[in-house]
């Protein structure tokens, strides 16, 4: 009998977050070392993201894409999404407790990360121009208006909403786009949230793998 073949997920060749785990790839590996699935990495680079071949999969340009089978995918939130529903692992068996969770997914993309995007993109991409010393304490107070939210949410709460699920994998992901601002260590209980995820065994050896990229060492998934 002829085993399927693991899936394929894209990553960059030499990633801008310097090994970090920032990058959307590390998503993927997550939830997929989660969900105890072998897979494979094949790494692209910034000319070969903006090829035909590449844009076939990420009309974007972008990363991280997903092949499974006849299946392409692109945007991490949909990759993680199909990983949750195909596996266990990720999304809770009651039907109440999975819509929730997937809510949560939504809540992290939607809600929480796009402030967080732009703040993060304005500390490194505008510190030269007239307006961001102005601009820079706004975009701080929405990232403070959310995270101010998000932890009245979670309280003494280990996880957002009983078991870890795909949701609070992806808030984890999130959130640490903030560990070099000083913006996270305001909310202790968000920060402490962080670290119960970086500590899962399954993010341990995805961020393992994305690492050794960026140290010229591809692991296998």
């Amino acid at each position: 009998m002829t085993l399927p073949k693991p899936p394929v997920i894209t990553a960059f060749e030499r990633s801008p977050d310097r090994g970090r785990g920032l990058a959307r790839d590390m998503r993927v590996r997550w939830a997929l070392e989660e969900a105890g699935q072998a897979y494979e990495v094949r790494l692209v680079s910034f000319a070969a993201m903006k090829e035909p071949a590449h844009r076939a999969l990420h009309p974007f340009g972008q990363i991280p894409t997903y092949e499974e089978g006849g299946l392409a995918l692109f945007e991490s939130g949909a990759i993680i999404l199909h990983i949750a529903e195909r596996h266990q692992g990720l999304l809770p068996s009651d039907a109440n407790a999975r819509a929730r969770a997937i809510a949560w997914m939504f809540a992290a993309l939607n809600t929480v990360e796009p402030p967080i995007i732009e703040y993060s993109m304005a500390r490194l991409f505008e510190q030269d121009k007239p307006w961001y010393a102005d601009r820079l304490p706004v975009l701080e107070s929405h990232v403070h208006a959310r995270l101010g939210e998000l932890s009245s949410r979670l309280g003494d709460a280990n996880w957002l909403d009983g078991a870890f699920s795909a949701g609070d994998l992806l808030m984890v992901t999130v959130l640490r786009r903030l560990g070099s601002s000083g913006l996270l260590e305001k909310y202790p209980d968000l920060s402490a949230y962080v670290a119960r995820g970086e500590a899962r065994p399954a993010y341990q050896r995805a961020f393992a793998a994305q690492l050794a990229v960026f140290n010229g060492k591809p692991l296998a998934g």
